[in-house]
């Protein structure tokens, strides 16, 4: 495994000072990302942005890769390490990240935006129903309509730059015509699962961890459990399938 690791912080003065320090290993090498969550997309997006490679590895197989060592520790800079080894054994085997626009961490950022303004109003809208002053309850209502006019003015945005890209409208509307899935869920699994259509089921199942786990042994046939994966996918698919 490779013996030194760097730290940056995952915000964009950190990502333009990683990409500033490895400018030339990144213009010829495989940068690997783990699926972590969503908190991997800025970083994947923007080095996507400046023609770099990268694989956005399944949480999974790494580490799986890494109790292969006999390893069951686990800290940042041995998960690293860990991703460095399992990117350069398997460079050929692994397929690249593909941004399906040049809009596509616009869309991201609008898609989280969305998602932050929905638990704002989840939050507004319980202590409106608490038992208050007058005052405080108007106050409530007025944020509650700012954040439902945002929600709307982000959701109208989000549908325009799909809407003007091709590839992106034509997917979302293949989407639409699976029963479960409305405007909402289509938006969401086209920016944060970009890899559907290029991998086959059980890969995308894998990397959104919605793949069952087996836990069988000879007789015993034991429950099986989903693990891993960024949970934004998992909530699109569960809502969706409820829809149908």
């Amino acid at each position: 495994m490779p013996k030194k690791t760097q730290e940056y912080v995952n915000d964009a003065a950190g990502i333009k000072a990683f990409i500033k320090e490895f400018k030339k290993l990144l213009s010829d090498g495989l940068c690997i990302l783990e699926a972590t969550g969503g908190h991997e997309m800025r970083l994947l997006l923007t080095l996507c942005e400046h023609n770099f490679k990268v694989h956005r590895a399944d949480a999974r197989k790494v580490n799986h890769f890494i109790r292969s060592f006999g390893n069951d520790s686990k800290t940042d800079k041995l998960d690293a390490k860990a991703l460095a080894l399992y990117g350069y054994e398997r460079a050929g085997r692994l397929a690249l990240f593909t941004p399906q626009s040049k809009q596509s961490l616009t869309l991201y950022e609008l898609v989280q935006r969305r998602k932050d303004l929905k638990k704002m109003l989840v939050s507004e809208k319980n202590r409106f129903q608490a038992p208050r002053a007058n005052v405080i309850k108007e106050s409530c209502r007025i944020i509650i309509e700012s954040i439902t006019s945002q929600i709307i003015a982000v959701t109208d945005e989000i549908n325009l730059l799909i809407k003007k890209d091709m590839t992106l409208n034509l997917k979302k509307e293949v989407l639409k015509t699976i029963p479960g899935i409305g405007e909402i869920i289509a938006n969401e699994l086209l920016i944060l699962l970009p890899e559907l259509g290029t991998l086959n089921r059980r890969e995308i199942a894998s990397l959104s961890g919605l793949a069952p786990r087996a836990n069988n042994s000879g007789q015993f046939s034991g429950a099986r459990s989903i693990r891993y994966g960024e949970r934004g996918n998992k909530t699109c698919f569960i809502y969706g399938s409820y829809g149908r």
